[in-house]
């Protein structure tokens, strides 16, 4: 049996009431996202998934997506201040992009891997310190919800039902139990959560 450090296995995702990360027009589908990803909850939100943090894990889409803007806020020093944060991190952390197709690392400080989420996570665990952090990115968390490996799940609920598109909690998981650690409710109508899982 691998020994294994005390890192936590933390996952950060955005859904609407019906538990969907996309609209029904596929997987660019965010029209519905749009109002609240800015609203003061989830800036807030945002400050609370990174500073226990090492390790951001991304798919390859979200990945090039968050190369795309958020280096510029890091050097942006009239974002506003918890985007600003957030952005350091990300590009000063480590990163582990998942992708079958990237032939090189996209940004600094990051690795490129072709390897089932559950072993690159195992690997992880038994070496360093500070969070594990997967970064809005469904087909890592995935996996790792099937495989029991998560710790944490930041969850960002929008209150609209989109009635289609790709659901995050998939029948067949196995059951767990998870305790709030924190809740905060917007003007919108959304709402940020943290639950830790019960062990």
């Amino acid at each position: 049996m691998t020994n294994s450090t005390d890192r936590r296995v933390t996952a950060n995702l955005t859904l609407s009431l019906d538990g969907r990360y996309h609209g029904p027009g596929g997987a660019d589908d965010f029209s519905a996202f749009a109002p609240y990803v800015t609203t003061e909850v989830a800036r807030n939100h945002l400050t609370r998934i990174w500073p226990d943090a090492t390790t951001a894990l991304l798919g390859r889409v979200n990945a090039e997506g968050f190369l795309g803007y958020w280096p510029s806020v890091a050097t942006d020093e009239n974002a506003d201040p918890r985007d600003h944060g957030y952005a350091k991190w990300l590009v000063d952390a480590e990163k582990v992009v998942f992708s079958t197709t990237l032939a090189e690392a996209p940004w600094e400080h990051t690795r490129v891997v072709n390897a089932p989420a559950v072993d690159v996570v195992a690997d992880l665990r038994t070496t360093g310190d500070g969070d594990i952090l997967v970064n809005s990115c469904p087909s890592v968390i995935k996996p790792l919800l099937a495989a029991d490996l998560l710790d944490r799940l930041y969850l960002m609920i929008f209150p609209e039902i989109l009635g289609g598109g790709q659901r995050l909690f998939d029948d067949g998981l196995p059951s767990s139990k998870w305790k709030l650690a924190h809740q905060e409710t917007g003007d919108l109508g959304e709402i940020a959560m943290a639950y830790d899982r019960v062990r």
